[in-house]
């Protein structure tokens, strides 16, 4: 069987390249006789791909020397937790709440300290962002906390929120390496890797090296210090070492394609063929205010379920799947991370013209 368009919010659809590269390395990984996956993380060899897989992530996001980059497990959720287990001193943090996912952190949060909900587009099923440029920011709040990219609503915070000098905090698990990013205006990054970068397993986390201390909430587990990681290069105890091995062969993709600059401009080009597409159909529609769109989830109704079951159906059996939106919202979702090619967007709008032209009423 061919290989389908994998419109997936996660796991994600990876480069074909990469994919091919590492089953031809599968059995004998550089001449060692073995596959990655049974590699020890002490050797020589595992050293060599964690070290470039971190540089080679640097160099794409151009991370200060200041930063940390850690390879962790536990996706974001475990983060939920953990940043706020070693971030809070005062106790004090604000969550901006623009989707599920940002409300699962802060509500996890509220287990650890006063956390504030300054701003929320739960008003309006999530459909936006709110404005962030005069927050009722907190004047002892340890740092503000966002989603920046919306994975089930199709929602992307264009403008970083004044935070009022505390630090950002940021998941960006589904916007990850779509675009260039400054690092400096964060004081910690993260994101699971399965939507945009590798498999399910691994959580990067950007992390300022102030923010690394041994002053960290009582009772804060071991492996969940961040500077039990940092001290120990990712490495205190087994890292998820295939995980990190494709990740780094992503992060040398991305770069062979011309870096983050390029990256935007593609994932740019692909956003508009479809969001112009759903701007002039007269039946699906796009959930998501214009000016706040994803370029990497994009999610659309018919505003019938039994049609938007149909659609769903009838594009998996033409080769288009994961289409089905988030079970908390129905309808459909195209999610086009990097690897997703234009041919594949083209094809899939193709596709929705004529159904389309089946169902119009």
């Amino acid at each position: 069987m061919s290989r389908v368009y994998n419109f997936s919010a996660g796991p994600g659809v990876l480069p074909e390249e990469v994919l091919k590269e590492a089953a031809d390395e599968m059995l004998d990984y550089n001449g060692t006789g073995m596959s990655v996956m049974e590699m020890s993380h002490r050797s020589k060899e595992y050293e060599a791909i964690i070290g470039a897989a971190e540089q080679d992530l640097r160099d794409l996001l151009n991370i200060p020397d200041n930063y940390k980059v850690l390879f962790l497990q536990g996706g974001a959720h475990l983060q939920f937790a953990m940043i706020p287990m070693n971030l809070l001193k005062n106790g004090v943090a604000d969550y901006i709440v623009t989707g599920q996912w940002a409300k699962k952190a802060y509500e996890e949060a509220k287990r650890y300290g006063k956390i504030n909900c300054v701003a929320s587009s739960a008003d309006k099923t999530f459909s936006y962002i709110p404005d962030c440029s005069d927050l009722p920011i907190s004047e002892d709040a340890d740092y503000v906390y966002i989603c920046e990219n919306n994975t089930i609503y199709g929602t992307k915070f264009k403008e970083l929120p004044n935070t009022k000098g505390k630090t950002l905090v940021a998941d960006v698990s589904s916007c990850f390496l779509s675009e260039p990013m400054d690092v400096t205006k964060y004081g910690l990054i993260y994101g699971g890797v399965q939507k945009n970068i590798g498999p399910a397993g691994v959580v990067i986390v950007i992390i300022r090296e102030d923010l690394i201390t041994d002053d960290v909430l009582p009772g804060t587990p071991t492996m969940m210090k961040y500077k039990i990681h940092a001290d120990n290069g990712s490495m205190y105890n087994t890292p998820p070492a295939y995980g990190i091995y494709i990740c780094g062969k992503v992060f040398k993709w991305v770069k062979e394609q011309g870096g983050l600059e390029a990256m935007k401009e593609r994932n740019e080009r692909k956003a508009k063929i479809l969001y112009d597409f759903l701007d002039e159909s007269r039946l699906f529609r796009g959930t998501v205010e214009k000016k706040d769109r994803s370029l990497m989830n994009v999610p659309f109704v018919t505003g019938s379920d039994e049609l938007d079951a149909l659609f769903v159906k009838e594009a998996k059996e033409a080769g288009f799947v994961n289409l089905k939106g988030h079970r908390s919202v129905g309808g459909m979702r195209a999610s086009i991370y990097n690897a997703m090619p234009e041919e594949g967007v083209r094809k899939l709008v193709e596709f929705m013209r004529e159904f389309e032209a089946k169902h119009q009423a």
